[in-house]
């Protein structure tokens, strides 16, 4: 079992799933991709999170725009921590999944991006898994310093 699921309310949603997708391959983390809807495949859904968890799996990470109810569905199912990317693909530019996000109810919560920061989202989940694992908390610290001297070499 791969230890992050990227789970995407609609194949349209390929390209930012993509740009995780890099990240987390930069870390050498294990991932599969699934496209699964709260509203159109909530069985489906229910399943593959309950199976996800049973199985082993360590983090969610959930893309959705317009209303965005995919990462809090996901997190009424499981215990594991869900990462919530808010999409910009409604008229409101990502706002109502934003909000959607940000909302949920005492006791559910959903860690949650800035609007299409897939790479925020993957960095996210890869920051939870080097709590335990010192390697990966030793990549992100080296990921860290050489953004930093980019920043630095471009002033």
């Amino acid at each position: 079992m791969p230890d992050v699921a990227l789970i995407m309310g609609s194949p349209k949603d390929a390209k930012l799933v993509e740009v995780a997708k890099r990240v987390l391959e930069k870390f050498g983390v294990s991932y599969e991709i699934k496209v699964l809807s709260a509203h159109r495949t909530p069985d489906a859904l229910r399943e593959y999170v309950e199976y996800f968890e049973k199985n082993g799996g360590k983090v969610i990470v959930a893309f959705a725009g317009w209303a965005a109810h995919l990462a809090g569905v996901i997190a009424s199912y499981t215990v594991l921590p869900v990462i919530g990317v808010p999409l910009a693909t409604s008229a409101l530019s990502g706002f109502d999944a934003l909000l959607s996000m940000v909302q949920m109810p005492k006791g559910v919560p959903v860690a949650v991006v800035a609007v299409n920061a897939a790479e925020n989202g993957a960095l996210l989940a890869v920051h939870m898994l080097s709590l335990s694992d010192e390697k990966l908390k030793r990549e992100l610290i080296n990921y860290r310093k050489e953004m930093a001297e980019a920043i630095l070499e471009g002033s």
